[in-house]
């Protein structure tokens, strides 16, 4: 089945359980199902974008601090997806592309991707971590409607950025984390309507400091969201960031090596009948 990853970065659950009216509707009339997670240590962007991407934890990785700038030594979604001959893109951050296509991210180059033979072969990333959500949700659905893919990673910024200029306790961090929750109900029904199955979740939270990277539970504990067919949609499981990876792979009957969250699946319901 395609699949959307939607990593709202820096999303703290302790605002995704009240601000994502949208979100929360879907699960509401049964369309998804909402869980909270902790996500792995150290709580930040780089580290985690592998850790999701790869199954991968940063202490594992390497990638342990958002100055390793270097190509990931793991295989990612990307990798698995396009070995079995699937179609992949990502509307994100640069520093996905730097992880998984190319090192140093060269904007003439990069940013806009269309190589087949890359990891992620189709591509809009970008570097200002300002770049507003309303455009990247835009220029993930130029991805979707002309490449078709199969796996596509969509990447918002904006949520984060409010954390680090205003903190946690903030209208702007809150009212970032409605936008985004908006954008999302402009664009999923249709992702929905045409059989996508979609996870929304984030890398890491926030804290009152304008930071993140402890061990905070405002700056662990994130949202995970499922919509879809593909999913169980049972409640009080305990999914881990590391299955993210293995089970996107799952949902698309690609080959890998990953961990996965069974339970997570509607597979897994016919199982235990």
């Amino acid at each position: 089945m395609k699949t959307i990853l939607v990593v709202l970065d820096g999303l703290s659950d302790s605002v995704a359980g009240y601000a994502m009216g949208y979100l929360h509707a879907e699960c509401a009339q049964g369309n998804g199902q909402y869980y909270a997670i902790t996500c792995e240590l150290p709580s930040l962007s780089r580290p985690l974008y592998e850790c999701i991407l790869t199954g991968v934890p940063p202490v594992i990785s390497g990638i342990i601090h958002n100055g390793v700038s270097r190509m990931s030594h793991q295989r990612s979604i990307f990798h698995y997806a396009r070995a079995a001959g699937r179609v992949t893109a990502a509307a994100a951050y640069h520093w996905v592309s730097e992880l998984y296509n190319r090192t140093p991210f060269d904007p003439v180059r990069d940013r806009h991707t269309s190589d087949p033979e890359l990891p992620v072969q189709y591509g809009h990333f970008y570097s200002d971590d300002s770049y507003p959500d309303s455009h990247l949700f835009e220029d993930a659905e130029s991805l979707r409607v002309q490449h078709d893919p199969d796996f596509l990673l969509i990447h918002p910024m904006n949520v984060d950025d409010a954390g680090h200029k205003f903190g946690l306790n903030s209208s702007q961090y809150r009212n970032r984390a409605r936008r985004a929750d908006g954008y999302l109900s402009h664009w999923m029904p249709q992702w929905l309507a045409e059989g996508y199955q979609v996870i929304v979740t984030s890398d890491h939270g926030m804290n009152e400091d304008h930071s993140h990277g402890g061990t905070l539970p405002e700056e662990t504990r994130v949202p995970l969201f499922v919509f879809g067919q593909a999913f169980s949609r049972q409640k009080d499981l305990m999914p881990r960031q590391t299955e993210l990876c293995g089970t996107v792979c799952e949902i698309m009957g690609v080959p890998h090596d990953k961990p996965v969250c069974r339970a997570l699946l509607a597979s897994a319901r016919g199982e235990e009948k």
